[in-house]
């Protein structure tokens, strides 16, 4: 994967804004580490299972009418571990302390996700693009693409207001 380093990155960094965290592990959808820094723990089995869970998450929220899966959370004894989506083939799961603040877990683990999920995207879509274009084409980058953006909320607009009373109206007198 050509991302991998700046992936690391934002592992390394994520793990400085959340010091609670004691691993943190980019895997994909199938269960292939892509990137890993989970000391004590075997990042092969902690992939497969994620995606062990993941395809579970993914049927529970489907048949519950909860739209695509964001994530989910697991409190054990010794603390938590959080996997959240990152793009359209990767995912990110972290593993906490029982003390950390898990509210934070879920602001950074979103924010990161996210990130480690466009660099994964933008990734892949270049090896498809060099794949599609032959052998000869492999020999130098290609451009890359900017991600699509994310869809933005949109508004319904308001009803007019309808004043119960004149605004500002002022009275006045003759003399």
């Amino acid at each position: 994967m050509a991302a991998e380093a700046e992936v690391m990155d934002e592992l390394r960094r994520l793990r400085a804004r959340v010091p609670q965290l004691t691993g943190a592990l980019a895997a994909s959808v199938d269960g292939l580490v892509l990137v890993q820094d989970t000391p004590g723990v075997e990042p092969e089995t902690v992939a497969a299972l994620t995606a062990t869970a993941l395809s579970v998450a993914v049927r529970m929220a489907d048949a519950t009418g909860q739209g695509d899966f964001r994530e989910l959370l697991i409190r054990g004894v010794y603390g938590y571990v959080a996997t959240y989506a990152a793009g359209r083939t990767a995912v990110l799961t972290l593993l906490a302390q029982d003390r950390v603040n898990v509210g934070r877990l879920h602001l950074e683990g979103r924010r990161a996700g996210l990130r480690i999920g466009e660099l994964v995207d933008a990734a892949a879509e270049t090896e498809q693009a060099r794949a599609a274009t032959g052998p000869a084409a492999a020999t130098g980058p290609l451009p890359t693409a900017a991600p699509e953006p994310m869809p933005t909320r949109t508004r319904t607009p308001r009803a007019p207001r309808t004043p119960t009373s004149t605004p500002n109206a002022r009275t006045t007198t003759e003399n």
